[in-house]
């Protein structure tokens, strides 16, 4: 297939925002795309190479190429040319992937080159993310798209579900089942304003605190267990404890969900960012641990031997859990069997006061009824916390001045539009500390995609904790909404742009003040 096809698509899906003509317009290049130039076509509109960060700057993409007169690029020669360029390295690195640069954009028409440093700098967010593309995924194999989510969620991926798909039919999906050793997508919480209102929404449930770690999922098959972060990275070398704990369970095959939190001299939480700091030590873990040893804690499972439970209802699951794993690695709960009684919700919100005295950041309320939705932000779970926050999207950040000269300070912040962009809700400089600021500068400038010496804009890659007071009308920006006195909790390197809060949700949270 042609490049110039998946541009053509490109175009006319950021220029429709009604979902079922950009689903056709998908499932209509995914379609003519076939086994072969459908997963590259996927992951072209989605952004994501599947070489990962190919290396190339703003720097060598200054040099202007003349353009190809007609279309003639393939998908396929655009994979070969990035696979090249992808292993470029050591003297002379940067003066040949300059080349391999004019090679290709001098293959591509004006809109293929537009479209080709968008992909290079990670500017290409159009809409056709993963979400979207499952439904034309679905449409163009004339299957469900449940199935396909599904799948996805099982397998951890898009681009192969549709590479099998595509080339065997409905009956490949039944291919991705859970298994040990390939992790899943985590289910995850929506927000709720209060213990009363998500026990009102959700009927029979647990209240369970909600610890302040790293999300990990554990693998266990045998002697050999794995550990995977909430992003599908592979930390099992830097947690010891988490596979010594994993061992000691009775089940020779398992999978848990849960969290990886530290304490203190005083048997307090240690803060976030000094457990993401521990389970980012790739050197040296054996005096990273003796400095912030960590205590895993497990709140669902998903497998046990030979029993599969992701279908499984919560209170089945949790009962198999409380079978496998002793209390004291467990996540403390509250059930809520009989929510129409005064008496229960007052007995979970005395729950949640015990919680935040432990020093945990608040409650997650869960459905006894639902099964473990891989990969969706359901309405199963919500969470509740005293302060409201959201994880925003770092769209841009200003240069600093006086004490904060040389530093970028201001950020813009931008929540998921839900059609696979960002929009702009406001910004801030408050609540950075010194720390903050020169590690946020040189992750920015990383990501920068141009700087006119006032505003850095850099690739929708980092996610931002914002604590806010509110929502207040705007017309200066385009959502027409904007946050009252946002501040910045801290990053969330947990976290990818594709789990920032949507807009959706920050309007749902609350109505906004008059300006």
């Amino acid at each position: 297939m042609l490049l110039s096809k998946v541009v053509e698509v490109s175009a006319a899906v950021a220029a429709t925002r009604a979902r079922t003509e950009k689903t056709a317009l998908l499932a209509g290049l995914f379609r003519a795309a076939g086994p072969r130039d459908a997963p590259l076509a996927i992951a072209y509109l989605a952004g994501r190479p599947p070489q990962g960060r190919i290396g190339v700057g703003w720097s060598s993409l200054r040099a202007a190429v003349a353009p190809a007169s007609g279309p003639s690029l393939t998908l396929e020669a655009v994979d070969t040319a990035l696979t090249e360029l992808a292993s470029v390295g050591g003297k002379g690195s940067q003066e040949e992937r300059r080349r391999l640069l004019a090679l290709l954009l001098g293959a591509a028409t004006e809109p293929e080159q537009r479209f080709l440093v968008g992909l290079l700098t990670g500017e290409v967010r159009q809409g056709a993310l993963d979400a979207m593309a499952v439904e034309g995924l679905a449409a163009a194999a004339g299957v469900p798209a449940e199935e396909v989510r599904r799948a996805v969620m099982l397998r951890g991926a898009l681009v192969p579900v549709a590479r099998a798909l595509l080339a065997e039919g409905r009956e490949a999906l039944a291919g991705f089942r859970l298994t040990v050793g390939r992790p899943v997508q985590p289910m995850l919480a929506r927000s709720a304003k209060s213990v009363a209102e998500a026990v009102g929404a959700l009927g029979p449930c647990a209240v369970e605190e909600k610890l302040d770690g790293i999300r990990v999922q554990v693998h266990r098959e045998g002697d050999a267990v794995r550990v995977w972060t909430r992003t599908l990275d592979d930390i099992t070398d830097r947690v010891p404890e988490v596979v010594e704990a994993a061992l000691t369970l009775s089940a020779r095959r398992c999978v848990l969900d849960g969290e990886v939190i530290a304490f203190d001299a005083a048997g307090r939480p240690r803060t976030f960012q000094e457990i993401a700091g521990r389970t980012g030590s790739r050197v040296d873990v054996s005096a990273a641990r003796a400095a912030v040893p960590l205590a895993p804690v497990f709140f669902d499972v998903l497998l046990v031997d030979d029993r599969e439970l992701l279908e499984a209802p919560a209170v089945e699951r949790h009962a198999a859990l409380a079978v496998l794993v002793p209390p004291e690695l467990r996540v403390r709960r509250y059930e809520v069997d009989a929510p129409q009684q005064p008496g229960e919700v007052a007995a979970a919100r005395e729950f949640l006061e015990r919680t935040l005295e432990r020093g945990h950041e608040g409650v997650v309320v869960k459905s006894l009824d639902a099964p473990y939705s891989a990969g969706r932000r359901g309405a199963a779970w919500l969470k509740v916390k005293p302060v409201h926050t959201l994880d925003l999207v770092v769209l841009a950040a200003e240069w600093g001045h006086g004490r904060r000269t040389g530093k970028l300070s201001n950020l813009h912040l931008g929540a998921r539009d839900g059609e696979g962009g960002f929009v702009m809700l406001g910004k801030t400089f408050k609540g950075l500390t010194d720390a903050m600021l020169d590690e946020q500068t040189r992750r920015l400038l990383e990501r920068s995609v141009s700087d006119d010496g006032h505003v850095v804009r850099v690739r929708p890659e980092l996610v931002a904790e914002i604590a806010y007071d509110g929502l207040q009308r705007s017309t200066r920006y385009p959502a027409g909404v904007t946050l009252r006195f946002a501040r910045v909790v801290r990053y969330r390197p947990d976290k990818t742009a594709a789990e920032a809060d949507t807009l959706e949700t920050v309007l749902d949270f609350g109505a906004p003040a008059a300006d």
